[in-house]
């Protein structure tokens, strides 16, 4: 199960609304829902909360060490109260999907994102689990670093914001380790509408019975860090 909620971002209020603190702003709403308030400990280099819940504590964190050394502030929390890798969520933006869309996962590589990549040489594993919250793509790789510290428009951080409160509807099954019932509910698509009944066709019970019908099936590299940003 999952005892550790970290949300990737950059510290600073000149950072605070742009794409690449969408997992800050996960962590914002999953404390909310919680009930859990965050602060600063130094200790661990980023504001921390914590939940205390019957199978044990859980644990907020949004590193304030700039995206590009994430892992030191991950890797501190969870070696000191021996959390394992894959009791770790990640929630980080995602330049491959559309802003609205969002993927889990355990595992996998960093896909060039300077967040992951450190969490990975820190930890010494990619085993943790990661949610991954679209923010899409400017179209053209050189454009990346200025496109994620940019803010959205208001349409896309609506929808990124939609996509941060339907997948907090999935959080305590995370929380109680039901992960792969909390992907499928993640991933679902919605059910595709029905076409319109034919013009004079009847319910009548004495209608000729039709034959059965076959069901058809239902159908980047990643930002650096700020510039200025501690290396």
């Amino acid at each position: 199960m999952i005892k550790l909620l970290v949300g990737l971002g950059n510290p600073g209020p000149e950072y605070e609304a742009t794409r690449h603190n969408a997992g800050f702003w996960w962590v914002d709403a999953a404390a909310r829902q919680l009930g859990a308030r965050l602060s600063a400990e130094r200790a661990y280099f980023g504001l921390v909360g914590r939940v205390n819940r019957p199978t044990g504590p859980v644990w907020l964190l949004q590193p304030q060490t700039y995206m590009n050394v994430s892992g030191k502030s991950v890797a501190a929390l969870a070696r000191f109260f021996k959390i394992a890798p894959q009791e770790i969520l990640v929630v980080h933006d995602e330049l491959d999907l559309l802003p609205g869309q969002m993927k889990l996962k355990q595992g996998g590589g960093h896909a060039g994102h300077n967040g992951l990549r450190d969490i990975h040489a820190q930890l010494g594993s990619a085993d943790y689990w990661r949610l991954r919250l679209g923010i899409g793509h400017p179209g053209v790789k050189a454009e990346v670093a200025d496109y994620v510290l940019r803010k959205p428009p208001a349409d896309q951080r609506e929808a990124i914001e939609r996509t941060i409160d339907e997948s907090l509807k999935q959080l305590e099954p995370m929380l109680n380790g039901d992960l792969q019932q909390a992907m499928m509910k993640l991933h679902a698509k919605p059910e595709r509408p029905k076409p319109p009944r034919p013009a004079g066709s009847s319910t009548s019970t004495h209608s000729a019975p039709s034959a059965p019908s076959q069901a058809g099936a239902v159908p980047s590299p990643q930002p650096g860090a700020p510039k200025g940003e501690k290396k």
